[in-house]
């Protein structure tokens, strides 16, 4: 009886290369971390050769390689557009990688594994429509209908982070906050990834308050009431909601899985719950934005899955 061989994972961040193995039983085992060669692909690929040969003992000569990496696939040519590691632009990764490591390589966004891993074994399960929101240093997202993800025409379906968006003017305590939109480095004004994510927190509280704080901080004071925090963290509720609810509104999703640092905190995100449902066209009873059950390692594991079901 044949079984599946073990899937070799990477997670390509901008400051570092996971290396992991997930088992026919989808366990996710966590085997290396690297700083990894943002500037240099032959540095890169030398690593990358380097840390599966010394980890050889947990795979097989034929177990695939599944990557997930922040950048855009584009779906007819495999390039990489949009990485925050220059080296990979405009490269073909999977195509470079399997022919230096005579491997099948496959290579996936990594909102999109985290999607696809929370539709499949984690907290969508069950759901026919599953979108990711990558509440991290800065905002994205994935689409899985049916089991399959949607990347559409140009690999950016759920960038729900770009495009002029986001409200001048607020409504708190029958008090009204102005914010310019702001220049996002995709060219647009007005993006949510501006204030969005955990960078943009820090940014929505220095325009709000002219005082740097970091992201960590400001949700602790939020969470012992301090005044400045509270505003911040108020105003923040409302920029992100309305966008995730149109989102919700447009794709059908009956659950939202929330990735990233910012998925860690409960509280937060049950807040961010608790106002898209004022927003949607129809509430429900169940919570709609939940924090993701692979919240740290959920990339290379939907990745690994997509490498599986292959």
């Amino acid at each position: 009886m044949s079984t599946t061989p073990a899937v070799i994972c990477l997670d390509l961040g901008g400051s570092f290369v996971k290396l992991g193995v997930m088992d026919a039983q989808q366990q996710l085992t966590i085997l290396d971390q690297q700083k990894i060669p943002a500037h240099s692909w032959s540095d890169f690929t030398a690593l990358i050769v380097r840390m599966i040969a010394e980890h050889h003992a947990h795979f097989c000569i034929n177990s695939p390689l599944a990557i997930s990496t922040a950048g855009i696939v584009a779906p007819d040519t495999g390039e990489m557009f949009a990485s925050n590691i220059p080296a990979f632009h405009q490269r073909n990764l999977s195509q470079s990688l399997g022919d230096s490591l005579q491997r099948n390589v496959i290579v996936h966004n990594d909102a999109d594994c985290f999607t696809y891993a929370e539709a499949l074994a984690g907290v969508g399960k069950g759901h026919k429509v599953v979108f990711g929101a990558i509440l991290g240093s800065g905002v994205g997202g994935g689409l899985v209908a049916d089991g399959r993800i949607i990347t559409g025409q140009n690999g950016l379906t759920g960038e729900w982070g770009h495009g002029p968006i986001t409200q001048t003017e607020i409504e708190i305590a029958g008090e009204t906050v102005r914010l310019p939109r702001q220049t996002c480095p995709c060219g647009q004004k007005g993006c949510l990834d501006s204030y969005g994510g955990a960078r943009g927190l820090e940014n929505l509280h220095r325009t709000l308050h002219q005082v740097n704080a970091s992201s960590v901080d400001i949700i602790t004071g939020w969470q012992q009431q301090e005044a400045q925090s509270a505003l911040t963290i108020q105003v923040w509720l409302q920029l992100v909601s309305q966008p995730l609810a149109y989102t919700i509104n447009i794709t059908g999703a009956s659950l939202v899985a929330v990735g990233g640092g910012l998925a860690s905190v409960t509280p937060l995100i049950n807040a961010l719950n608790d106002q898209v449902q004022r927003y949607v066209l129809r509430s429900t009873q169940h919570p709609l934005v939940v924090p993701g059950a692979f919240a740290h390692h959920g990339g290379m594991m939907g990745a690994a899955l997509l490498a599986q079901q292959r």
